[in-house]
């Protein structure tokens, strides 16, 4: 769009000069007063260049270079009074919806600006939530496996409890007999010793009454 306005203005401006430079010749056989006279330089060759095909024609002969019509000449003058005001209307026009346009143009790339970096910072922080949830899985996983391990340590030595106590519990009564036993004989070698000790007694006290 920036390509087409410049070009517009470019053409219109053109067509303006060359309007304004028909309008200043055509002064300067019809009405000398008004007639300015241009600089040294010819009008430059880009000018025709570029409005070549719409060029207005050269002033009609039958005009004639000392010949004075002012109401044909006014006509012709004041239309191109008007065509130089639609052309500046053009311009003007043209001018306001560049400027419109290219308002429109630093607002929708301010906000993309703007969205891009909101964007960017989304990105930023899901990337450092992914890596916390990450780093929480990871963690949770060690924990896992040290659970599972522990657990597969108790497993184990409630196991070797379980064996313990199946044995005791099997061998329980032959225990408590030969517990039984134990307990029996020594009682019956206590009941020995302390009647031989009796016996021993007795002889001695006999032993020393005689004497």
């Amino acid at each position: 769009e920036n390509a087409e306005f410049k070009e517009l203005m470019a053409s219109d401006s053109a067509a303006k000069e060359l309007l304004g430079f028909a309008k200043n010749r055509l002064n300067k056989f019809y009405n000398p007063k008004l007639y300015a006279a241009p600089p040294k330089r010819e009008l430059t060759e880009d000018a025709f260049v570029q409005y070549h095909r719409g060029a207005p024609p050269p002033a009609p002969e039958t005009f004639g270079p000392y010949t004075k019509k002012s109401s044909e000449t006014g006509g012709v003058i004041a239309m191109i009074d008007l065509l130089i005001r639609d052309l500046e209307k053009e311009m003007t026009e043209a001018d306001v919806m560049e400027k419109d346009a290219q308002g429109e143009y630093e607002k929708v790339m301010a906000e993309s600006s703007d969205k891009r970096a909101a964007d960017s910072k989304a990105l930023t922080q899901k990337g450092a939530m992914k890596a916390s949830t990450e780093e929480a899985l990871e963690s949770e996983k060690e924990s896992k496996a040290g659970s599972i391990q522990e657990l597969m340590t108790t497993s184990e030595y409630i196991a070797a409890l379980h064996e313990e106590c199946d044995w005791l519990v099997q061998y329980y009564d032959e225990r408590k007999e030969a517990r039984a036993s134990e307990v029996e004989s020594l009682g019956n070698a206590k009941a020995v010793l302390s009647g031989a000790d009796f016996s021993l007694l007795q002889r001695t006290s006999a032993f020393l009454a005689r004497h």
